[in-house]
């Protein structure tokens, strides 16, 4: 391939190019799929306006979760089993939001249900041989080698071999690693990390005139500064990429963003865990679910509420002080499991097996979770989410944060009636620092990977392993 025809190639096919085309095709698709699933629905009789309109709600609401789904990312192109099972929930909850929207308006008998669910269908369908085909343009653009950027590292020093070696331990990256250029004639071997080394950085420049090339990594420490600007001097000659490896703190933090503050590129560190989109949809889900939860389950709370009452003296529900979002103490509603008495803060105690505390009623409630029922009320009121870290008494906080490092990095997000620890069995006593540690480590997993699909995960979970648990006293 002659220079030229590689250059356009790399135009067209680079996996930004390749994911944004993804995206506009997508959209597509679920609009194509909705006027066609009328058609099929009503005899070929265009759709009549408000139709039009639930269509272009959908395109917009499915990009949206598709984007917070995290469907769009470049190794996933060529897992098409793995993308189905990405495609199907998401369609599914943009559903669930149509609906929704269809119900507060009061237009839900106006769409026709059937119409709907054909929607869907074509759609999932349609996105899935679109899939098929991306999939298999990958393989052949791969063979020809369509798809891979030549580079170059700069540094023949420690941190280039780390970087190398980071590149290729990660998979490549998607880039072909030609060789190494370095000034230190003398000073280091014909070739790192099995890597040859092929001359100074006044030979680079005659190289990128004769060779294939599309970035150049500068792999120098940071404390190099003169050295650095130079360089980058020297380089705005040759029309490609310029890049400045990270110092060694960065591969620490391999798979954080950059970003620019006043023009400054930024390295984060971390992120705001729900922000923008991920922060609406978080607070819809949570609202939406409580109140639907809540409207099934009242004449069981009820009637618990009832048997409380009836077998022992105290009020119905229990109140405490939690820690919970950034650190706010907030009051948990909980149905009453243990017998009214007075309990110092600094001397709340876990519920343990055989507790006396625990009134006959409330030992089933707890093992059942019914007893978390309430806390319904701390999602409408927005103190608690559906799905988050559990949140703990005020004593318990203080005293695990004290020796587990990254305890209070469960706060970032609001606590939840369920969680990603719950679901894996790290719920009710823990009567080890390790077994708090453990619940600490699934809780910042969550909050470092939170997607609504998660959330959906947890849920489905929760159904079949959250409600009833050995490990509730």
């Amino acid at each position: 391939m002659s220079r030229q025809s590689f250059g356009k190639a790399m135009i067209k096919r680079t996996p930004a190019v390749i994911l944004g085309l993804l995206r506009v095709a997508d959209a597509a698709i679920i609009f194509l799929s909705a006027i066609a699933a009328y058609f099929i629905r009503h005899d070929w009789e265009p759709p009549p306006e408000p139709y039009y309109l639930a269509m272009l709600i959908g395109v917009g609401l499915s990009a949206q979760v598709f984007h917070m789904g995290r469907l769009y990312s470049f190794r996933l192109l060529d897992q098409v089993v793995k993308q189905l099972t990405l495609i199907v929930p998401m369609l599914v909850v943009v559903a669930a939001l149509l609906i929704a929207l269809a119900f507060f308006t009061k237009d839900a008998e106006y769409y026709s249900r059937a119409w709907a669910g054909l929607w869907l269908t074509l759609g999932a369908f349609g996105m899935l041989i679109l899939r098929v085909y991306v999939a298999l343009k990958l393989r052949k653009w791969r063979r020809k080698g369509e798809l891979t950027r030549n580079a170059v590292v700069v540094g023949a020093g420690d941190q280039g071999r780390r970087l190398i070696e980071h590149i290729r331990a990660s998979g490549g990256g998607g880039l072909q690693l030609a060789g190494i250029f370095d000034d230190r004639k003398t000073r280091i071997p014909r070739e790192i990390a099995g890597l040859p080394v092929l001359g100074t950085t006044a030979d680079l420049l005659e190289w990128a005139r004769t060779n294939p090339l599309d970035l150049i990594i500068l792999a120098l420490p940071w404390t190099a500064e003169a050295r650095l600007t130079q360089l980058m001097n020297e380089l705005r000659v040759v029309p490609v990429d310029v890049q400045l490896a990270p110092d060694h703190i960065g591969f620490r933090l391999y798979d954080r963003g950059v970003t620019h503050l006043a023009g400054v590129p930024m390295l984060t560190v971390f992120e705001k865990p729900l922000a923008g989109w991920s922060y609406l949809i978080k607070s819809i889900e949570d609202r939406v679910l409580a109140a639907l939860i809540l409207l099934v389950f009242s004449p069981v709370m009820l009637m618990v509420a009832a048997i409380i009452k009836l077998t022992s003296p105290g009020p119905v529900l229990f109140k405490q002080k939690r820690y919970g979002f950034n650190n706010n103490v907030f009051e948990v509603y909980k149905f009453r499991s243990m017998h009214d008495r007075p309990v110092e803060a600094a001397r709340v105690a876990q519920a343990t097996r055989g507790d006396p505390r625990i009134t006959p009623i409330g030992g089933f409630i707890r093992r059942t979770s019914l007893d978390e029922l309430p806390q319904l009320l701390n999602v409408l009121k927005g103190d608690m989410s559906i799905v988050g870290p559990r949140p703990h008494a005020v004593a318990h906080n203080e005293e695990y944060s004290k020796i587990i490092g990254q305890y209070y990095g469960r706060h970032r997000v609001k606590p939840g009636i369920t969680g990603w620890a719950q679901v894996h069995g790290y719920r009710g006593e823990t009567d080890t620092p390790d077994k708090m540690e453990k619940r600490v480590q699934y809780d910042l997993y969550y909050i470092d990977h939170w997607s609504l699909l998660l959330d959906l995960k947890i849920l489905v979970m929760t159904a079949f392993v959250g409600f009833v648990n050995k490990n509730a006293y």
